[in-house]
């Protein structure tokens, strides 16, 4: 005799043997926007922090890609413009002074130095007559500080030397100095390595076109006095060259700072032997009357090199503020430079371009910059309006408006030395 379990008996039988094998997947937790987020891309973004530096301001935000402000730094006086934050959890920015006699903008004036957590440790006020210190300051490997100087030159010295301007002007230098002496230990003069085409009975006359190592004095005069209007450097540790971003001559220029003092007035001496006589030069030909290579800048911001451990390490990103023929349209390039460097006269000195994005929206004549993030993507800081960031093949996954003026954004991975000094 044949037995049949009930149906009841049966389907609880079946529930227990019949074991579905496909695991449940929770649901993604949702992901909460604040209203500064307009693009939020969350396969293709990179999860880091965002330091976002206020143009003379006396605050600066580090925010997360959901838009959540970390960190807020409130300082008791107006950046003037750089702050960054150091691997050892240290910060440094360039500060303005209340009284600048030279206050053109990005004018600064102070150095400053604050310890891990937050408190002034150094501060060292630069201005030598009416020399000061501005826009942009770094700290390199041996612990001395580097900044950029308008350096005023007297009308009389002006006329002496060819310039074809009756005032006095203001030059780039480079000044290195000791946070544990205050002492300057290393400096570059732009005027020490000029030539002129306008007066064959003054100093350093000869053809622009036949010395690209020099600068041509003359070029783009400009009635403040103001010529060359540097706005950015950066230091490469490996080959001891400092780059700077010179808005004016929408260039950047190349030093060497392996060189003395002495030697660095000179056109011999240092690691390259042309003292400090520009290593390399890119940008704008024009600015060397060279017929060759086809400019790339009309203002420039922020030469940033990429250091080891994001893509591109070596190569350099320039934000550039505007096109040809005064097109309204930002442009971020990623160029890689030539090794070892080739400045020639009437050659095509420029580097080769191996990336860039642009679009109809992004666009600011000012201040500006990019960072490379760690799985590629690029940070731009579009100074009125915020920050972007790009795929390498020019997907916008994110944007976050910000009230103007913002000089940069650096990126910093979660985790890293400097943010876990901050507690987070």
């Amino acid at each position: 005799m044949k037995c049949k379990a009930p149906i009841t008996f049966l389907f609880i039988l079946l529930s227990f043997s019949c074991k579905d094998d496909t695991e449940i997947t929770p649901p993604e937790p949702e992901v909460i926007l604040t209203d500064n987020v307009l693009v939020y891309d969350s396969e293709k973004i990179h999860d880091h922090l965002s330091l976002l530096v206020k143009s003379g301001r006396t605050t600066s935000l580090l925010v997360d890609k959901q838009g959540n402000t970390l960190y807020e730094w409130n300082f008791e006086t107006n950046l003037g413009n750089d702050f960054e934050l150091l691997p050892d959890g240290k910060s440094i920015g360039m500060f303005k002074r209340s009284d600048p006699v030279v206050n053109f903008g990005g004018y600064g004036g102070v150095v400053k130095i604050f310890d891990e957590a937050g408190t002034e440790a150094w501060s060292y006020d630069y201005v030598n007559g009416n020399d000061i210190g501005h826009h942009d300051v770094e700290m390199l490997p041996n612990g001395n500080v580097i900044f950029l100087v308008w350096e005023e030159i007297d009308a009389a010295e002006v006329q002496a030397a060819g310039v074809d301007f009756d005032s006095n002007v203001y030059v780039e230098t480079l000044i290195e100095v000791n946070p544990n002496t205050n002492q300057v230990e290393w400096e570059w003069r732009s005027w020490d390595h000029i030539v002129q085409e306008h007066d064959s009975n003054a100093p350093n006359y000869g053809a622009i076109s036949d010395n690209p190592q020099r600068i041509n004095i003359n070029y783009n005069l400009k009635p403040s006095g103001d010529f060359m209007h540097a706005n950015g450097l950066s230091y490469d540790a490996v080959k001891d060259v400092v780059y700077i971003s010179v808005n004016f001559f929408s260039e950047v220029w190349a030093v060497d700072h392996s060189t003395t003092i002495n030697e660095a007035s000179s056109n011999s001496g240092g690691n390259y032997n042309k003292g400090g006589d520009l290593l390399y030069r890119f940008g704008n030909p024009m600015a060397y009357n060279n017929s060759s290579g086809t400019r790339t800048f009309y203002s420039n911001h922020f030469p940033n090199l990429l250091k080891n451990g994001v893509p591109g390490a070596g190569n350099m990103l320039i934000y550039g503020n505007s096109g040809p023929d005064g097109l309204q349209q930002s442009t971020v390039y990623e160029m890689r430079l030539p090794e070892p460097y080739s400045l020639l006269p009437n050659t095509n000195n420029e580097p080769t371009t191996v990336w860039s994005f642009t679009d109809e929206e992004l666009h600011f004549v000012r201040i500006s910059g990019a960072d490379r993030l760690g799985n590629g993507n690029t940070l731009i800081c579009e100074g009125d309006f915020g920050m972007w960031e790009v795929t390498p093949d020019g997907d916008v996954v994110w944007k976050y408006e910000s009230e103007p003026s913002s000089w940069r954004a650096y990126g910093y991975e979660f985790g890293s030395p400097a943010v876990k000094h901050l507690g987070l």
